[in-house]
């Protein structure tokens, strides 16, 4: 039977404002901005193009606009720190965090956006937003890089996680989820993936694996958000 076909009073499972407005909801593909002033950026926008987002670099405050999401690569965090102030980005970025943008932090974007950094330089500063506490390059130096498979929330297959100079979570508030920890060796049980409301963030570089689900994560938060 094939009923169901949508006229006035069909329930809304016609062609109805209500039916075309969920339409758009679902398939319109989001803006979502990418931090361009170190680390994996092309990695990044081609992971968000491949799970059906319109990605651009951001440099600039004017770039900050338009944009529903923003991801926060690897790279050096004092140093981005630095050049976000340098490019004038450091409190528009942040007003716009604080006003509930969803950011996806990777290494050190992870390191951007805790509230707390252990052991942090003097001036360093973070755009803040997810009440943990991180210290940085935890797992060791360049040479101490390493790859491991990572229960992640409650995915039926591990993600592959690779861990370059990464930081980990020592402490997380109530409010944050913990969605994957370090299984074995010297690093057992570090937390190494968070979510917090519209705010995720990893230690690990999924952008270089090939698999994309947490990008395809942050791509539907930032659709939850509208």
């Amino acid at each position: 039977m094939r009923g169901g076909g949508g006229g006035a009073g069909s329930g809304g499972r016609g062609r109805g404002p209500g039916r075309t407005l969920a339409w758009l909801v679902v398939t319109t593909a989001p803006t979502i901005g990418v931090l361009a002033l170190q680390g994996d950026v092309r990695e990044h926008v081609h992971a968000l193009e491949a799970v059906g987002a319109t990605a651009v670099p951001v440099k600039l405050e004017s770039e900050l606009h338009g944009i529903q999401g923003i991801v926060l690569p690897g790279g050096e965090s004092t140093v981005i720190d630095k050049l976000l102030r340098s490019f004038g980005l450091f409190e528009p970025l942040r007003d716009r965090l604080r006003g509930g943008l969803p950011a996806y932090g990777s290494c050190a974007g992870m390191i951007l956006l805790a509230d707390r950094v252990t052991d942090a330089t003097a001036d360093q500063q973070t755009l803040g937003g997810i009440d943990m506490t991180v210290r940085r390059n935890a797992f060791g130096r360049q040479v101490d890089s390493f790859e491991q498979d990572v229960a992640y929330a409650d995915w039926p297959a591990p993600v592959h996680a690779v861990f370059i100079r990464a930081p980990w979570v020592e402490q997380v508030g109530e409010s944050v989820e913990v969605l994957a920890r370090v299984d074995g060796g010297r690093a057992d049980g570090r937390i190494v993936a968070v979510r917090h409301g519209a705010l995720l963030a990893t230690s690990f570089h999924p952008e270089v694996t090939g698999d994309h689900r947490v990008h395809a994560q942050f791509v539907d938060m930032v659709r939850e958000r509208g």
